[in-house]
């Protein structure tokens, strides 16, 4: 298991309660796999309209593979205009 700090802005912040938080995933866990860790561990992030997770300073795509060390960062949906 590889533990993954993950950090978390604006409404995101709000769910989790800490402006980051601890998750820990198999060796070879995708973005895919930390998503659904989320969802299971915060129920809350279902009720935004979508959220998007970065690695290392990149939007991730479902399927990349977490590294330790990686940069992870929750950022929800924007509104406005």
């Amino acid at each position: 298991m590889i533990r993954h700090t993950i950090l978390t802005f604006a409404a995101a912040r709000e769910i989790v309660g800490a402006g980051s938080f601890k998750a820990a995933l198999a060796a070879g866990a995708t973005v895919a796999d930390l998503r659904a860790n989320i969802l299971e561990t915060y129920p809350a992030f279902r009720e935004l309209s979508d959220f998007a997770i970065a690695r290392n300073e990149a939007y991730a795509l479902a399927d990349e593979v977490l590294l330790e060390g990686d940069e992870l960062v929750i950022i929800p949906p924007v509104s406005g205009g």
